[in-house]
């Protein structure tokens, strides 16, 4: 277990808008719910930003010695057009539009966003909860609160948030005439009230449907994350996280479901994160465009997709971050700059001694480890983190073996893969380059045969050709080319 003695690791939470002292519900463990894509599409990049953060929440919890119990649900049912409750089911709408099934729709998007995870280096959780695989259970919980908390309609069963205490605190507000919050349906008793069930109607047939004591149909977008929380988190867990949109219904109504089962004013989670939006000023964010950016276009583009992670650490999770084409090279050309630093670190470890690594830890390392520890038990400021590592690869003079052990417990957190990922590996060919790898090897032979017989003017084309096709030689670097990235 790293020295942490001295920060105590204070958290965000958005219920109380303050800074709270982390302790876990269960000694040694510390239990973390994660609100899931809902997969109709892709997720774009400002979707992946939610669970950047949440990977380094749970990789910063594991570093304290805690184990860590994290779920992610998979939203494949339930969740409608608008976040506002609004609109037709998002799976049952793209299995329109498409010709497939929900079912297969789900499954390849389930994928494509598991594939992205891999890519950005973020850690499985313990378990991936598809909402289709619970549904039975779900409407138990619903059954367990309709005689209290709920009251039914032609479309379904709606939950009635009068029923429960400072509903609509998470948002900051309990307004009856908040602009788009819930959808409009005759017979309701408030606005805030929302739907836990949604029957199907009257002579239509949904691909995902179940039957009920309300009827055939679907659970609701907030009922599902309520009941799987519960379920392997238990009533009282530690953290609840998810993107700021999910601030304003979607964590409200979760909450005002959980106080409904738990007979208690609690919220379920002790604490609510929630990490803000990522800003696109050229419109490309929402998916609704039709033309939006997701982590293959970033590939597409020659950018290392953990380049992407690293401008997201960049930035600390509650602020916004705006997304633009330099920045995310800037950022590529920050993480190249630290696998030089970490390859000449390991050419260091190399000729020293391993047994130097026993001797008394150097002031400096130490002192890195705390301002590393400060800056992460402030509300995980990867921001100001981030400078740390950078400052202790440039420490030359002290032993590497330490500096190295450090370097490890920094990426442990930061997840940049800073041990194994190369130079190489960030050599991400754009899409649109024809020219292949092979190819360019085989010409910058023929160029370093032409310098050789001092035919600088052949050479020279060489070069010009080669930049013309998308490809920057580096001379005097062992690597000799990369990719010339031109957004």
């Amino acid at each position: 277990m790293n020295d942490t003695t001295n920060h105590t690791l204070k958290l965000f939470n958005s219920l109380t808008r303050e800074l709270e002292p982390f302790t876990p519900v269960h000694e040694g463990e510390a239990r973390v719910y994660t609100c899931g894509p809902t997969v109709y599409n892709y997720q774009h990049i400002g979707n992946m930003r939610a669970y950047i953060f949440a990977d380094l929440l749970g990789r910063t919890l594991s570093a304290t010695g805690l184990k860590l119990t994290h779920i992610i649900n998979i939203t494949d049912v339930g969740h409608l057009t608008s976040d506002a409750d609004v609109g037709d089911d998002k799976m049952e709408k793209a299995a329109a539009s498409s010709g497939k099934s929900a079912w297969d729709i789900a499954k390849y998007y389930t994928d494509a966003y598991w594939w992205d995870i891999e890519r950005l280096n973020i850690r499985q959780p313990a378990k991936w909860s598809i909402a289709t695989d619970h549904v039975e259970e779900m409407i138990d919980f619903a059954k367990g609160i309709a005689d209290k908390h709920c009251y039914e309609l032609e479309s379904g069963l709606y939950f009635d948030t009068s029923t429960v205490p400072d509903y609509g605190r998470l948002a900051g507000t309990q307004s009856d005439d908040v602009e788009g919050r819930i959808e409009t349906v005759e017979g309701k008793r408030h606005p805030q009230d929302f739907a836990i069930w949604r029957k199907t109607p009257a002579g239509e047939t949904r691909q995902m449907e179940w039957d009920s004591p309300w009827g055939k149909g679907a659970p609701g977008w907030h009922l599902e994350c309520s009941q799987m929380s519960m379920k392997y988190l238990g009533e009282t867990f530690d953290i609840h996280t998810g993107g700021i949109d999910h601030r304003e219904i979607h964590h409200p109504n979760e909450i005002a479901q959980n106080q409904a089962h738990n007979c208690s004013e609690h919220s379920g989670a002790n604490i609510w994160m929630h990490n803000n939006f990522l800003i696109d000023r050229a419109g490309k964010m929402s998916k609704s465009s039709g033309d939006f950016l997701r982590l293959q276009v970033l590939i597409d583009k020659g950018i290392h997709p953990l380049a992407y992670r690293l401008m997201c650490l960049q930035a600390h999770y509650r602020s916004e971050l705006e997304f633009t084409w330099d920045n995310l090279v800037a950022a590529l050309t920050r993480l190249k700059r630290m696998i030089i630093g970490v390859e000449n670190l390991k050419t260091r470890l190399e000729k020293t001694d391993a047994s130097a690594a026993n001797d008394r830890e150097h002031p400096k390392v130490t002192e890195l480890r705390d301002q590393l520890w400060a800056a992460m038990a402030d509300d995980l400021n990867s921001a100001k983190a981030i400078p740390l590592l950078e400052e202790l690869l440039g420490l030359k003079k002290i032993n590497a073996h330490q500096r190295f052990e450090l370097l490890k417990e920094m990426d442990a957190i930061f997840g940049l893969q800073l041990e194994t990922l190369t130079r190489e590996n960030l050599r991400v060919k754009p899409e649109q380059v024809a020219i292949s790898e092979e190819e360019i090897e085989r010409q910058l032979d023929l160029r370093q045969q032409a310098k050789a017989e001092k035919d600088f003017a052949a050479a020279d084309a060489i070069r010009d050709e080669l930049t013309a096709q998308g490809v920057e030689l580096m001379d005097g670097d062992p690597l000799r080319w990369e990719w010339s990235i031109s957004i």
